[in-house]
């Protein structure tokens, strides 16, 4: 009983229980973008993980398509198999948090004793992870990263060919450089 009882306090001590968790993306995901974060549009989006500062692929996307920082975010367009399609792309942060029981528990002890909490800033943490959803239509408007276009396949293969530019690029002229070879 005695180690039983040990067990359940150590457990109650060093756990942190989580309210929220963010996912966790390897390489990239098609999801549907509203079901990933709710401010979205219901298509398909291209996911993954930002590990660049904050509107990044922004001076990336209006370097590598020479758009003089006018509609960089919506509808820039692009062309696979002479075909123009037109992307759009959305930066958000989803976030793992957690409910800390060991600031609880001291601040209760110090609470029974007359003295004031210490660690209420301790209570919860937050950890957030910035993702790219980047999503495709064309001149009709049509979701072109749904199961059933039939050019997915291409779309997605594009799109990863600029996540991995992207990421490899520290130096956005290189991508101008490229542009005009």
């Amino acid at each position: 009983m005695r180690q039983f009882l040990f067990g359940i306090i150590s457990l109650f001590l060093f756990s942190c229980i989580p309210i929220r968790i963010a996912p966790v993306i390897k390489t990239d995901k098609l999801v549907i973008a509203k079901r990933f974060k709710r401010d979205l549009p219901r298509k398909y989006g291209f996911v993954f993980e930002d590990p660049k500062d904050a509107n990044e692929f922004y001076k990336f996307i209006n370097a590598k398509y020479n758009l003089g920082f006018v509609d960089v975010a919506s509808n820039v367009p692009f062309l696979i198999d002479n075909k123009r399609y037109f992307l759009s792309f959305y930066e958000r942060e989803r976030v793992t948090k957690t409910i800390n029981v060991i600031p609880i528990a001291i601040d209760a002890g110090l609470e029974s004793k007359g003295n004031s909490p210490i660690l209420e800033d301790a209570y919860t943490s937050r950890f957030g992870q910035w993702y790219l959803v980047l999503i495709v239509t064309d001149n009709e408007l049509t979701d072109c990263l749904n199961p059933n276009y039939t050019n997915q396949a291409r779309i997605i293969a594009h799109l990863r060919s600029l996540k991995e530019e992207y990421l490899t690029t520290h130096n956005y002229m290189e991508t101008v450089l490229k542009r005009n070879d």
